[in-house]
C-alpha cells in the first residue's frame, strides 16, 4: 500500500517573549473570591441550597423520584432475594473471622443495610460484613479477650461471659470506627482515600487474604487453636496448627474439601457462562443447605465430634451503649479500619457508578458508612463495608437500586426472627470452606507482581512491602508501613526527577532528550535543560546539581576564579609588572607570579566581575597574561524548560534565583520557557526580579527562545547544521522579531 503523505502545518506569528506577549495580548482580569466571601457563601441559606442539602444528605430521594416501577421492581426483587441468601451465609461465616458467635453476622447484614439505604449514594453495592474488616475486628477482640488467659481489665466486663465481652469489644470498636468515618465525612475529607493507591490496596488485601486463609484452617481441620493478634501472629498460629495436625477431624476436612471443590467449579462455570445464565447459580447457598441437612440427618456433632454453629437465638437483642474505656484501648486499630472499610467500599461503588452512569459522593459515602456503623454497633453488629462478591451478586442478578439491598435485609430479618434455628446443625468447617473459596480473587492478585516489576518497579516495591508487612506485622501496622513506603516513593520521584538535556529534532520545532534520537541539532554554546517535576525545598539542591552537570561547569567556582584573577591583574598593574600595549596586557617581569590568595573578603568573590578600573575588558576564553588560569566557559546561553514545573515554593525561589545569578555573572544568558502563568504571577508577587534577574528572560515557548538566541549569536555556517526553520529578518514588530517562513533545516557545506 503506498505511503500516505505526511500532514504539515505552517504558522506565521511573531517571536514572543512573555513580556512581549503580555504587551500585545490583553488578559481578562478575574476577581478571586476572598476567604471571607467563601465563608459567607458557605453559611448562606436559601430554598435552593436547602433543597440541594436535603438531596445530598438523603440521596435516596433523588433516585426514588426517577424510579421506574415496571422496569426495575422485578429486577430488584430477584436481586434482593439472591443477595439476601448470600448475605446470610457470609454473615455467619465472617462472624468467625471476627471471633464472635455466628448469629452476630446476621445483625451486620441487617442494620447497616437499612441505614445505607437512606444515606448512601451507590445504588449497587451490598453493605454488610467484609472479610478484611472482620479479621481486623477479630484481632482487636482476641487482644482484649483472648481465648487463653484472662481478658484485659476493663470496667463493664464484670458479670459478662466471654462471648458477651467479645461482643462488647466488637461493638465498641465498630462504634468508634463509625464516629471516625462520620467525622471525616462531615469535615469533607473524603479525598483521604486517594492516598491509598490501587497497588497498596492490592498488596494489603492479598495479605489480608493470607491471614483469613490461616484463620480458617482451624475450622477446616477441626482443631482448637486460640485466636492470636499482633506482630508475627500468623507464624505463631501456623505453629499451633502444625503442632496438633495429627488431631485433624477427618469429617471436617473431607466436608471442607468437598464443599470447596464443588463451589470452586460452579463459580468458574458462573464466570465463564455469565452472559448466558439469567442469574448466577447460588452454589454457596445450595451447598450450605445440603451440608446443613446432611449434618442434621447423620448427627455430625455427636457422632463425628464436628463443631457446628449451634444455638441461634431468634430475634434481636436490646441496644447497647459503647464502652468508653474500650475506645481508649482500640483507637489505634479503629482508624485504619475506618480507612480500609471506606476505601474498599468506595472503590467498588466507583466501578459500578461508572458502569451504570451515575455519580457517587465520597464525603456522603463516609457519612453513610459512619452512620451505618454507629447505629449497627448500638445493636451489636460489627464493622460493615462491602464485599465484592456479594456486591457482584446484587448487580449481576439485575439490581437497579438499593431497593435490592433493602429486600436482602428483609431476607436476613426473616432468618433472624423465624428460621434461624434451621442453621444450627451447620458445621463451622462449611463456613470456613466458603470463606476460603471466596478468597480466590484476592489471592490471585499476586499475579500482578511480575507485571508491576516490568512496568513500574517503585509500585512493585510498594505492593511487596505492604503485603509482607501486613502478613508479618498485622494488618494495622502493615497498612501504616505500606502507606509510609507509598508516600516515600512519591517523595523520591519528586525529589529525584529524571532531568534531561534537550536537543532540536532536525527539521522541526520539536525538542527531545538528546540521548534518545539520532537526527538532532544542538547549536554551539547553547544548552537546554528540562526538569519534569515541581521545584521545592526538597529537590532544589538536586536541581542545581543537575544543572551544573548539564552545563559542564560550576558557575560559582568559575566566578570566584575570575574575581581572583582580577585581583591578581590589579595587583600586577599596581606594581607595574603588567602594562597595557597595543596587543593587550603584557607581563614585564620574568619572575613567577602567584595567584592572589587573599581570602579576607570571600563575599566579594561572589559578586559580578567589575572591570571599571581596568584599562581593558578581559576576554575570559582567551589566553590570560602571567599564566593566570581560569576555567573556560563554552556555554553562552542556557534555556530552562519549565513546561513540567507545576509550582515553586519559597525555598525553591531563593535557590533558583541564586543559581540564575551565578550563571548570569559568568556571562551565560539564561532563558526560562513555557512557565506556568501562576508561577509567573508568584515570581512577580515575591519580588523575584531585579537588575540581574529580569522578566525579559521568560519566553513563551522553547522554540521562541532558541530563535532569539540564534539571532543574538548567529551560528557559523561552515560545516554545521543551521536553523532556518524560522528565518529571522531584521525588521521588528512591536519590539519582537517577525517570523517570515518555516523552512527545513539545511546542511550548509563549502
Amino acid at each position: 500500500r503506498p505511503l500516505q503523505p505526511m500532514k504539515q502545518y505552517v504558522v506565521a506569528r511573531p517571536l514572543y517573549s512573555e513580556d512581549a506577549f503580555a504587551d500585545e495580548h490583553e488578559k481578562i482580569h478575574r476577581h478571586h473570591k476572598t476567604l471571607r466571601h467563601h465563608v459567607k457563601q458557605y453559611f448562606t441559606c436559601d430554598l435552593k441550597r436547602a433543597k440541594n442539602a436535603a438531596l445530598s444528605l438523603l440521596p435516596f430521594i433523588g433516585w426514588m423520584r426517577i424510579y421506574q416501577l415496571k422496569e426495575w421492581l422485578l429486577s430488584d426483587i430477584v436481586s434482593g432475594v439472591s443477595t439476601g441468601l448470600v448475605a446470610v451465609l457470609q454473615g455467619l461465616a465472617y462472624s468467625l473471622l471476627a471471633s464472635l458467635p455466628p448469629w452476630y453476622g446476621l445483625f451486620t447484614a441487617f442494620f447497616p443495610v437499612i441505614i445505607y439505604f437512606f444515606l448512601g449514594t451507590s445504588r449497587h453495592i451490598s453493605v454488610g460484613a467484609f472479610p478484611v474488616l472482620s479479621l481486623m475486628v477479630g484481632a482487636v477482640v482476641t487482644r482484649l479477650v483472648p481465648d487463653e488467659g484472662p481478658p484485659v481489665n476493663i470496667t463493664g466486663f464484670e458479670g459478662l461471659t466471654s462471648d458477651e465481652q467479645r461482643v462488647m469489644v466488637a461493638a465498641s470498636v465498630t462504634f468508634l470506627m463509625g464516629i471516625m468515618q462520620l467525622a471525616m465525612g462531615l469535615l469533607q475529607v473524603g479525598f483521604i482515600v486517594m492516598y491509598l493507591s490501587d497497588t497498596l490496596v492490592s498488596g494489603f488485601t492479598t495479605a489480608a487474604a493470607v491471614h483469613i486463609l490461616v484463620s480458617q484452617l482451624k475450622f477446616v481441620l477441626g482443631l482448637v487453636v486460640p485466636g492470636l493478634s499482633g506482630p508475627l501472629s500468623i507464624v505463631y498460629t501456623l505453629e499451633k496448627i502444625f503442632v496438633q495436625i495429627e488431631k485433624t477431624n477427618v469429617c471436617d476436612l473431607v466436608t471442607s474439601i468437598l464443599i470447596m471443590g464443588v463451589v470452586f467449579i460452579v463459580k468458574e462455570i458462573n464466570d465463564r457462562y455469565k452472559a448466558k445464565l439469567p442469574v448466577p447459580i447460588p452454589i454457596e447457598v445450595i451447598m450450605t443447605v445440603i451440608a446443613c441437612g446432611v449434618s442434621y440427618a447423620f448427627n455430625f456433632q455427636v457422632i463425628y465430634k464436628v463443631d457446628v454453629v449451634g444455638r441461634i437465638p431468634l430475634g434481636y437483642e436490646s441496644p447497647m451503649a459503647p464502652n468508653m474505656q474500650i475506645f481508649g484501648q482500640t483507637a489505634v486499630e479503629a482508624f485504619p479500619m475506618a480507612i480500609v472499610g471506606f476505601a474498599v467500599a468506595f472503590s467498588v461503588a466507583k466501578v459500578y457508578s461508572v458502569k451504570h452512569d451515575y455519580i457517587i459522593d465520597g464525603n456522603q459515602e463516609l457519612i453513610a458508612f459512619g452512620a451505618s456503623n454507629i447505629i449497627g454497633a448500638a445493636f451489636k453488629s460489627f464493622a460493615a463495608s462491602t464485599a465484592l462478591s456479594r456486591s457482584a451478586v446484587q448487580e449481576s442478578t439485575g439490581g437497579k437500586t438499593q431497593i435490592a439491598g433493602l429486600l436482602s435485609a428483609l431476607i436476613v430479618m426473616v432468618v433472624t426472627l423465624a428460621i434461624g434455628f434451621l442453621l444450627e446443625p451447620l458445621p463451622k468447617s462449611v463456613l470456613g470452606a466458603v470463606v476460603i473459596v471466596n478468597l480466590k480473587g484476592m489471592l490471585m492478585q499476586i499475579r500482578e507482581v511480575p507485571h508491576l516489576w516490568r512496568r513500574d518497579r517503585p509500585d512493585c516495591v510498594v505492593w511487596v512491602v505492604t503485603c509482607l508487612a501486613s502478613i508479618l506485622l498485622g494488618l494495622d501496622l502493615g497498612l501504616a508501613v505500606g502507606l509510609g513506603i507509598e508516600l516515600l516513593t512519591v517523595v523520591f520521584r519528586a525529589q529525584f526527577p529524571r532531568c534531561s538535556v534537550l536537543a532540536n529534532i532536525t527539521g522541526t520545532d520539536i525538542y527531545k532528550d538528546r540521548k534518545d534520537y539520532m537526527s538532532i541539532y544542538e547549536p554551539e554554546g547553547v544548552k537546554i535543560f528540562r526538569i519534569p517535576s515541581p521545584i521545592f525545598f526538597a529537590n532544589i539542591d538536586f536541581f542545581r546539581g543537575k544543572l551544573v552537570e548539564a552545563v559542564g561547569f560550576n558557575p560559582l567556582r568559575v566566578l570566584r576564579k575570575r574575581n581572583k584573577a582580577l585581583r591578581t591583574i590589579r595587583k600586577l598593574l599596581k606594581k607595574g609588572e603588567l602594562q597595557m600595549t597595543s596587543k593587550g596586557l603584557l607581563l614585564t617581569s620574568s619572575g613567577p607570579i602567584e595567584e592572589s590568595e587573599d581570602e579576607s573578603n570571600m563575599e566579594e568573590l561572589d559578586q559580578p566581575t567589575d572591570f571599571k578600573d581596568l584599562p581593558v575588558q578581559v576576554n575570559w576564553n582567551s589566553e590570560l597574561p602571567a599564566n593566570i588560569q581560569v576555567p573556560r566557559v563554552d556555554v553562552h546561553s542556557l534555556i530552562l524548560d519549565f513546561s513540567a514545573v507545576s509550582f515553586l515554593d519559597i525555598s525553591a525561589l531563593k535557590g533558583l534565583k541564586a543559581a540564575l545569578k551565578e550563571l548570569i555573572r559568568v556571562e551565560v544568558e539564561v532563558y526560562i520557557v513555557a512557565c506556568d502563568e501562576y508561577i509567573l504571577e508568584k515570581l512577580h508577587s515575591c519580588k523575584f526580579f531585579d537588575d540581574e534577574v529580569k522578566s525579559s528572560m521568560f519566553f513563551l515557548t522553547l522554540h521562541d527562545a532558541m530563535l532569539h538566541i540564534l539571532e543574538k549569536h548567529p551560528v557559523n555556517s561552515e560545516n554545521t547544521k543551521v536553523i532556518t526553520t524560522a528565518t529571522i529578518h531584521g525588521n521588528q514588530c512591536n519590539g519582537v522579531s517577525s517570523l517570515r517562513s518555516r523552512d527545513k533545516f539545511v546542511h550548509v557545506s563549502n
